[in-house]
């Protein structure tokens, strides 16, 4: 139910578009909730790191704060996750989901940032 995508190699200082399709959901679905990127670094627990309201407020982790930015288009059930000023601390298998997790995960998304 969700394709995660976009992911890739690329050096510390630069930038990444992440693309999450909630395919299967329902409009009502999509736009009621609020959703979430998350991300799993090796040996680590998967962590929240930006979410979106359905009314578009935003929040985000204080290790990403500044540097990453999420939206979401509602017509094509996609949201998007803006990666500026990559770090290798950013490394990790991206993922979206409801905030309350509510579908299976999808496959993820690699995210490698090289120092």
């Amino acid at each position: 139910q969700l394709v995660e995508s976009g992911g890739g190699l690329v050096q510390a200082g630069g930038s990444l578009r992440l693309s999450c399709k909630a395919a299967r959901s329902i409009t009502s679905f999509f736009n009621g909730n609020s959703w979430g990127w998350y991300r799993q670094a090796p040996g680590k627990q998967r962590e929240l790191v930006a979410s979106i309201t359905s009314t578009r407020s935003t929040d985000y982790a204080d290790s990403v704060k500044g540097r990453f930015t999420i939206y979401k288009d509602s017509s094509r059930k996609m949201v998007y996750l803006q990666m500026s000023s990559l770090k290798p601390e950013d490394t990790a298998v991206y993922y979206c989901n409801t905030l309350k997790e509510a579908l299976n995960w999808g496959q993820g998304t690699q995210v490698t940032v090289s120092a």
